[in-house]
């Protein structure tokens, strides 16, 4: 057994990895660390978190439980950092055709819907002001299923509205997800061991290659430092810099925000939906906006060293993310309405 598994680990530290690629291809194994440090940092909220009250759990977690407060600015803000990486993750995937390596691929983009499902239900669970709202408005969208909608919406709501029973479900599958996420992950790394990573300059997966260790775990840990510290500024010395101010407040039905909007990184999702004034079609379009990675695996290769095309191409999907994430946060009205569709049309057509 010791030598199984002494083997095992040779021949992940001996993979032969190409010489050229650079440190966006660190985003992998950033993930991976970010993913442990969520997991368990939300092991412990979960040890004095009660659904039946929310609101009030999560203030005696951060006002009267040892370390609590740290370990809540860690996970909230572990989603949002957990975001950054994976959005240029798969932004240097695309840039580079990594979307050629259906097993990698289509398990990274599993695990990407997976984690949007997980934050969106760790972001309801605080059971503030935007939570209660932001669960109603998102939940209620699948009403536009055609003749079972209705029935879906009850079953996620647990009744005829958004209450304590939904809370109990949604801390269940977030709790759940992860772990899920976690496995899913050695398929996308089997996937990535099999067929090789891809490198900037295209060359060919049997030629320019090194062991990955030593060369590239000192690089991946040089890096994990500068990000660690990065996420440990921002958590605890401004840990409510990326929190909506209205998530403070206990969850009001009668009382309804004056600006419903969900966390930054559904924001691009969000505004497409807006942007659509039909019920049915927003919500396919949203739905679109973020399945829109498994039909890249059909795409013709891209070359971004030699191609002017694709450069443009890749420049105007970062710009029209950008812009809808921006416009997101706008209220729905006039010039943002305009600009949304415009912007998710341009997301759209980045993605031919």
């Amino acid at each position: 057994m010791k030598n199984r598994l002494a083997q095992n680990f040779q021949e992940i530290t001996s993979l032969p990895t190409p010489v050229s690629i650079s440190y966006l291809w660190n985003m992998g194994s950033m993930l991976g660390m970010v993913l442990v440090l969520q997991i368990l940092s939300g092991v412990f909220i979960s040890m004095h978190y009660n659904s039946l009250e929310a609101f009030e759990s999560v203030i005696h977690i951060s006002r009267d439980v040892e370390m609590g407060m740290v370990m809540r600015s860690i996970h909230a803000n572990g989603a949002s950092f957990f975001f950054i990486l994976i959005y240029t993750h798969i932004f240097r995937g695309i840039m580079f055709s990594s979307y050629k390596k259906p097993i990698t691929w289509s398990s990274g983009s599993i695990m990407f819907l997976m984690l949007m499902g997980a934050a969106f239900l760790g972001y309801v669970l605080p059971w503030g002001q935007m939570s209660f709202w932001g669960a109603t408005v998102i939940t209620s969208l699948a009403s536009a299923i055609p003749l079972i909608g209705k029935d879906i919406v009850e079953w996620l709501w647990g009744g005829f509205s958004v209450g304590f029973p939904t809370l109990s479900r949604f801390f269940s599958l977030h709790f759940l997800i992860p772990l899920l996420i976690a496995g899913l992950s050695m398929i996308h790394l089997l996937g990535l061991h099999t067929t090789g990573s891809s490198n900037p300059i295209g060359s060919k997966n049997d030629q320019d290659k090194i062991d990955f260790h030593p060369y590239f775990t000192i690089k991946d840990l040089f890096y994990f430092a500068i990000t660690f510290f990065m996420f440990l500024l921002v958590s605890l010395k401004t840990p409510y810099l990326l929190m909506d101010p209205d998530n403070f407040s206990p969850a009001n039905p009668m009382s309804t925000p004056v600006h419903i909007q969900p966390e930054w990184y559904f924001l691009f999702a969000y505004a497409i939906l807006r942007s659509i004034p039909n019920k049915l079609g927003g919500v396919l379009a949203l739905v679109l906006s973020v399945i829109i990675l498994f039909p890249l695996m059909i795409k013709k290769k891209m070359n971004i060293k030699y191609s002017p095309r694709t450069k443009v191409i890749l420049s105007l999907m970062l710009f029209s993310f950008i812009l809808l994430t921006w416009i997101g946060a706008m209220p729905p009205e006039p010039p943002y309405s305009q600009l949304g569709a415009f912007g998710g049309i341009l997301y759209f057509i980045s993605f031919l």
